[in-house]
């Protein structure tokens, strides 16, 4: 059997040639640009949430050694008003031991005071992380107060 290479095949391959070209310039191009944007956008959404996830740690360390650092002068006043109130204290027994105990007492609710003021400022700042990273994740900006 010969086959016979007539009009119509040569129409038909051209016809062929001219529905894959309209195919690629009407569909595939579009479609893949489309794809493209959509996966920058997905890609920069990520790095949105990268950092602000780098922020929170960030954060987090910061007032993780504020902390230490108002628990370290905390203790630092409570040792100091402790030891001055032994030194009083040994040095006029009987009438400065009331007053001895007084200062112990208030270096503490001082320190108390302060380790409170510290920790009521936490979820503030935890909040606001949390506004910022909602506000980055679903609008690309901070959010309006």
């Amino acid at each position: 059997m010969f086959l016979e290479i007539d009009g119509t095949l040569l129409v038909q391959i051209v016809n062929f040639v001219v529905f894959i070209v309209l195919l690629n310039v009407v569909f595939l191009r579009p479609v893949g640009a489309a794809i493209a944007k959509r996966r920058a956008y997905v890609e920069s959404i990520a790095r949105d949430v990268e950092a602000a996830d780098n922020e929170v740690r960030t954060a987090r360390a910061t007032a993780d050694d504020r902390r230490l650092a108002a628990r370290r002068a905390a203790e630092a006043t409570f040792a100091k008003a402790r030891a001055d109130g032994q030194n009083e204290a040994a040095a006029i027994l009987a009438e400065f031991s009331d007053k001895a105990a007084t200062k112990v007492e208030a270096a503490r609710e001082r320190v108390d005071e302060e380790v409170a003021q510290a920790r009521t400022r936490e979820p503030e700042v935890v909040a606001s992380l949390a506004e910022t990273m909602l506000g980055r994740a679903i609008g690309g900006g901070a959010p309006a107060r």
